[in-house]
């Protein structure tokens, strides 16, 4: 005789976020076979078997459940680390201004950059310093989002942060938090030898780059002498770690006359590609400034610049990030970043823990404020552009 089929256990709110959580990554993840390999659903029920009473015990476990995939990108966002993120791409936070990522041969948590007029551009926190405590706690055990979420606060705050050079030696800094302003764009003209140049820096892409972009190419459409505009344009991605993957096509778009932006692969192993529409909303010479810290988006954008054509890379090989992720909501107030994708350049390159190698590389050691009165990368790109423009014949 066979025994009937007892009723199905109703699942706690607890336990419906972790089966939430696997729902959408087994739904979104880039890598299905990955999936397989770990036994994905076996996993689900293996971390149901928990105890899962409370929200803080369901994201233990869900981080517990994406571990295997070690995948740094595909992680679980408390409310608020999620919250932040999300009013990150508005354009403002309350922090202290550095951007960070993981280090890819160790994962250690370090700085990109630290955002112009923000305590940390204050107190001079150079790109490439290791983060390794935040007040008492130290950065590694946190996690790259927790340790953001730490630097983040109420404006008057304090946070003491340990930091680690190049040379081993480790400080620690007293920040005060702020409203930081993340003015993602900004536009000054240059004069080089008779040349009027536009000088334009994207220090990430968020929800209002797209049209500061246009409006600061609209304002380059005219010199300062009332003539027909600049004679050439620098564009300056440097420590731009990314953001917004579809602000970043929309500026590749203004600068691509019809011409391939980037191709993603699904998680079906089918290649989409992206193409520019016709017309450009700035079509004169151009030159593009990268570094260590160009990543992502800002990568999407200097490959295609680069793959067709369109302009020169200047300065020092990219950060090498070519995943794409998107982000999705848990519902309690928490969410989920999942890569959905991997992208190409226009020429297939995979840039993922690569990165982009310049058309030229710039004097070292890299000027540490870009932008600033001691940029000399910046002095020989516009040397650079200055050349260009003489070779074209323009006097």
């Amino acid at each position: 005789m066979l025994a009937a089929p007892g009723p199905a256990l109703a699942l706690t709110d607890a336990q419906q976020l972790v089966v939430d959580a696997w729902r959408l990554v087994n739904q979104s993840y880039v890598d299905p076979d990955q999936l397989e390999r770990l036994h994905w659903r076996q996993r689900r029920q293996q971390t149901l078997e928990r105890s899962i009473t409370n929200s803080l015990e369901a994201y233990d476990a869900i981080d517990s459940l994406l571990a295997p995939l070690a995948d740094p990108y595909t992680r679980l966002l408390r409310p608020d680390d999620y919250q932040a993120l999300r009013a990150n791409t508005k354009g403002t936070v309350c922090g202290v201004g550095l951007q960070l990522s993981l280090r890819g041969d160790d994962q250690h948590i370090v700085v990109i950059a630290a955002l112009d007029g923000s305590p940390a551009a204050d107190a001079a926190i150079p790109p490439g310093s290791e983060l390794v405590q935040v007040d008492n706690d130290s950065a590694a055990s946190l996690g790259l989002d927790r340790t953001a979420a730490r630097l983040r606060g109420p404006a008057g705050s304090d946070v003491i942060v340990t930091l680690r050079g190049s040379n081993g030696s480790e400080r620690e800094v007293v920040l005060t938090r702020r409203e930081v302003d993340l003015q993602p764009v900004r536009l000054r003209q240059l004069r080089w030898h008779g040349h009027d140049l536009g000088y334009l820096r994207i220090t990430q892409f968020s929800e209002p780059v797209p049209q500061q972009v246009r409006d600061a190419l609209a304002t380059l459409a005219t010199s300062p002498g009332g003539g027909a505009g600049v004679d050439g344009l620098i564009l300056d991605l440097r420590n731009n770690s990314g953001g917004l993957v579809s602000a970043g096509l929309a500026v590749a778009n203004g600068l691509l006359d019809g011409d391939p932006i980037v191709e993603t692969q699904d998680r079906e192993g089918l290649n989409a590609r992206q193409q520019a529409s016709p017309g450009q909303l700035y079509a004169g010479p151009l030159i593009t400034l990268v570094n260590g810290g160009t990543a992502s988006a800002s990568e999407i954008l200097a490959g295609a610049l680069q793959d067709n054509g369109r302009s020169l890379l200047v300065g020092d090989r990219t950060f090498g990030k070519g995943l794409i992720q998107t982000l999705l909501s848990l519902g309690d107030g928490s969410g989920l970043a999942v890569t959905v994708a991997r992208y190409l350049t226009p020429e297939g390159r995979d840039i993922q823990h690569q990165g982009i190698e310049p058309d030229r590389a710039l004097t070292p050691p890299e000027p540490l404020s870009p932008g600033g009165s001691d940029d000399r990368w910046l002095v020989e790109a516009e040397q650079i552009l200055g050349e260009q423009l003489e070779a074209a014949g323009q006097p």
